[in-house]
């Protein structure tokens, strides 16, 4: 397992941290800053699962009128990108 901080660019939130297990599935997703609830229910909907599921489904996802998102940093985290 390998606990994993990153730094967000362009979101509200300004860190995330999570754990990458041996399998590549994520656990432990927690967001510093932003939108309380609603980044407490996406690390919820994505626990356990692998960076690609992940990506697969939030990469891309904008806030408003900014090119990116909390979530979108999450998939940009867990992938490496």
């Amino acid at each position: 397992m390998e606990t994993i901080v990153y730094n967000t660019k362009g979101t509200c939130a300004t860190r995330i941290t999570f754990e990458r297990h041996d399998d590549n599935t994520i656990h432990n997703i927690r967001f510093e800053g932003g939108c309380n609830g609603n980044l407490k229910a996406v690390s919820k909907l994505c626990e356990g699962m692998t960076g690609e599921q992940i990506a697969s489904k939030l990469l891309g996802n904008i806030c408003g009128s900014k090119n990116t998102s909390c979530a979108d940093q999450l998939a940009r985290a867990v992938t490496g990108k």
